[in-house]
């Protein structure tokens, strides 16, 4: 009882952990024309081995057979053919799908095929496409009819056809009802003289599967006579003899064959109503370069070749005074995934035409600019493609109703943008203690390579933290504060876009120890003193004029010239008296000894060798000492401030010195002059001459002099004899 029922347990997991192949869906069969009949299905996602069996019935159901295919799951491709010579068309066939593995076997739905209604051919072989002569934007393209489509069927086909410089196909559906072996089609309302490539697809009429297409072939229209221009111009400011620069340019209009090709222009122009004064061109260029003058001009240019001239294409010029009309308020430029939109909005609803003309913004003048005119609308468009990234490109609007033209509105744009070229010339310039101006130049615009979003300063002082500042991009200098005095900095300026920045060269600088300001204010404090310290000195000299000049210029008495108040021996009387008559003539003034004293403690601080002093004395010096007595005007009284000691001597001044005194006057003199002279020092005696008491304050008791100075000069004298 155990044991059965053990095994009943055992038996029942082995079911519950059978995995059956999934059921096969998504049967589609294909009836290759007379080469297979292959139906595939969904592949199964189990990772154990499976293998498929797919049963046929056909003939209308009287014959069946069976497709083996037990590679499918590894091949990761799940599908079986049938071969001739079993197929047979037409027919019904019935389809089922067998999946089977080591747990068991599953089915799926039956489903039932017509082989017309699946029957799928080989593409048609294109092996001509030419123009008929004389026949106008038109080319005929000649095909093989498949070889295994059907004898008795009808084929349907789809030609599709582009221009060579264009990517969007356009699709022809038509159908031949004949079984010609070649076949043919006219396609029609091409463009002249333009390159088309074309390719081919069939079916029959019951079938729902088309043919690969066939291989491309390409094809040419004829040519006709242009098409026609489009005409547009840019005026230049007028010149100081009032002429004015006119560039007129023209293409073949929007529309025109690609390979239209025109051999020369013609233009002519005039002054509006004044068509007597018409001027006419031809050149092989699509540019020419006109002066004209202030007033309204006309212009006209038609294209030609062989086959005749286009339609004329006319321009007017305003006259240089002509005031344009303004009616776009408002533009925007935006980028899609390929293309460049330009939109605008207007206020004159009347106006539907609009010229819309771009160019490279450079740092000189672009040779060429493009245009294109635009109408019902108030956008427009170009594939990112045809601009070159990193490039800033102008865009102008023109409003054109009627043959005027209005103001434009401008903006600026990129398809892509990038990180500068490079960074921004810097220098740092104002250097001052605590502060220092950053300057920087303007990127030039072929290496911005995006719109110039911002500034960044970054600076740094010698082994210190660095700080930054952002600036906006009108922005070309910054005054950077708060730095360290006497400190290197290292700074450098980062440019940036919406792709990146791109930073300058770095600069190095040092702040000042001391500003300039500082400076000033230091010297105008030492000025200042100055000033007022000199203008004190003057108004002390101007009330005590002698103290002043007693402090800047002392009178300090030559020691040389002075006497010894006690002399010691008798041998020295004749001396004494010597030096007594050479004090007389020696002076530079008339002076008369006068008692005086000195301080007791200037022997201390003088000591003065007289008898070698009196040897010394020559007979020539005392003898220019009485002429400087004779040359004194007037004599003054002056005070020593170490008066001198005259010993006391015998008042009788011996005749031969009186003689040898008077004999060394000078003989201009006259001899009136002379007798007073000689009276006056006879008179006055060596006594009054040498008189004085001793200084207590001298220990030799040096006695002090006054000098009497005369009151008329030798050249008085002279005048008075």
């Amino acid at each position: 009882m155990w044991a059965h029922t053990l095994w009943t347990i055992l038996l029942l997991c082995k079911f519950s952990l059978a995995v059956l192949p999934a059921k096969p869906e998504n049967i589609s069969c294909v009836f290759y024309y007379e080469e297979n009949f292959t139906c595939t299905w969904s592949p199964e996602k189990e990772a154990g081995y499976t293998w498929y069996k797919v049963k046929r019935t056909y003939s209308y159901g009287y014959k069946s057979d069976i497709c083996l295919n037990d590679n499918s799951t590894r091949a990761n491709h799940a599908s079986c053919s049938f071969l001739p010579p079993t197929i047979t068309n037409p027919d019904n066939y019935t389809i089922q799908v067998e999946a089977q593995n080591a747990d068991g076997i599953i089915k799926s739905d039956i489903t039932h095929w017509s082989l017309d209604a699946i029957t799928k051919m080989e593409p048609p072989e294109i092996f001509s496409v030419k123009p008929l002569l004389g026949i106008k934007r038109m080319v005929q393209i000649k095909w093989i009819r498949p070889v295994l489509a059907p004898v008795s069927s009808a084929l349907k086909y789809t030609l599709r056809f582009r221009t060579v410089n264009s990517a969007y196909w356009m699709e022809v559906n038509f159908t031949k009802e004949d079984i010609d072996r070649d076949e043919t089609y006219n396609l029609t309302g091409l463009q002249a003289f333009t390159v088309y490539v074309i390719a081919l697809r069939c079916t029959t009429k019951e079938s729902m599967f088309w043919s690969a297409w066939s291989q491309e072939k390409m094809g040419t229209t004829e040519e006709e006579a242009p098409y026609g221009l489009d005409l547009w111009r840019v005026l230049r400011s007028p010149m100081v003899d009032g002429r004015r620069l006119v560039r007129l340019m023209w293409k073949k209009t929007s529309g025109a064959p690609v390979l239209e090709k025109a051999l020369g222009y013609n233009i002519w122009y005039f002054p509006e109503n004044s068509t007597n004064f018409t001027e006419t061109l031809n050149t092989t260029n699509e540019m020419l370069e006109l002066y004209l003058e202030g007033k309204t001009y006309w212009v006209c240019v038609v294209s030609y070749n062989s086959l005749g001239e286009s339609p004329v294409a006319t321009l007017r010029i305003p006259a240089t005074d002509e005031k344009s009309f303004h009616c776009i308020e408002a533009m925007q430029a935006c980028l899609t995934q390929d293309h460049l939109v330009v939109e605008w909005r207007s206020s004159a609803p009347a106006v539907d035409t609009w010229m819309v003309e771009w160019f490279p913004d450079l740092d000189v003048e672009p040779s060429t600019i493009s245009w294109e005119s635009v109408s019902q609308a108030t956008n427009w468009t170009i594939r990112q493609d045809e601009l070159k990234p990193l490039w800033c490109y102008n865009i102008s609007v023109y409003p054109v109703l009627g043959d005027r033209v209005g103001k434009p509105f401008s903006i600026q744009a990129y398809v892509r943008e990038g990180i500068p070229s490079e960074g921004p010339v810097t220098q740092a310039d104002n250097i001052g203690v605590r502060t220092v101006t950053i300057k920087w130049k303007e990127i030039p615009k072929s290496q911005r390579n995006g719109f110039i979003t911002n500034y960044t300063i970054f600076y740094q002082a010698e082994d210190g933290k660095e700080f930054s500042k952002t600036v906006n991009s009108n922005i070309l200098q910054y005054d950077l504060e708060s730095l360290t005095r006497k400190t290197s900095y290292s700074l450098q300026v980062m440019a940036s876009t919406s792709a990146g920045g791109t930073n300058s060269s770095k600069i190095n600088f040092k702040t000042l120890s001391i500003s300039v300001l500082e400076i000033f204010f230091i010297t105008s404090l030492v000025g200042g003193g100055l000033l007022i310290l000199i203008i004190m000195t003057v108004a002390y000299g101007l009330k005590r004029p002698n103290k002043l000049k007693h402090l800047c210029w002392p009178h300090v008495p030559n020691p040389a010239e002075s006497s010894i108040a006690k002399w010691r021996g008798d041998d020295f009387k004749d001396k004494i008296n010597l030096k007594g008559s050479k004090d007389l003539v020696n002076m530079e003034e008339d002076r008369v000894l006068k008692p005086c004293f000195a301080p007791s403690d200037l022997i201390d601080k003088l000591v003065v060798n007289f008898e070698n002093f009196l040897e010394e004395v020559s007979t020539e010096e005392l003898g220019k000492g009485q002429e400087n007595i004779l040359r004194e005007e007037k004599n003054e009284y002056v005070t020593s401030p170490y008066r001198l000691y005259c010993p006391p001597i015998s008042t009788e001044i011996p005749q031969r010195k009186s003689r040898q005194l008077c004999s060394r006057i000078p003989e201009g003199i006259g001899l009136e002059s002379k007798e007073q002279l000689f009276s006056s020092v006879q008179s006055l005696g060596l006594d009054h001459l040498c008189e004085g008491e001793p200084n207590p304050y001298l220990k030799n008791s040096v006695t002090t002099r006054e000098f009497l100075t005369s009151e008329k000069r030798p050249e008085q004298i002279k005048r008075e004899v």
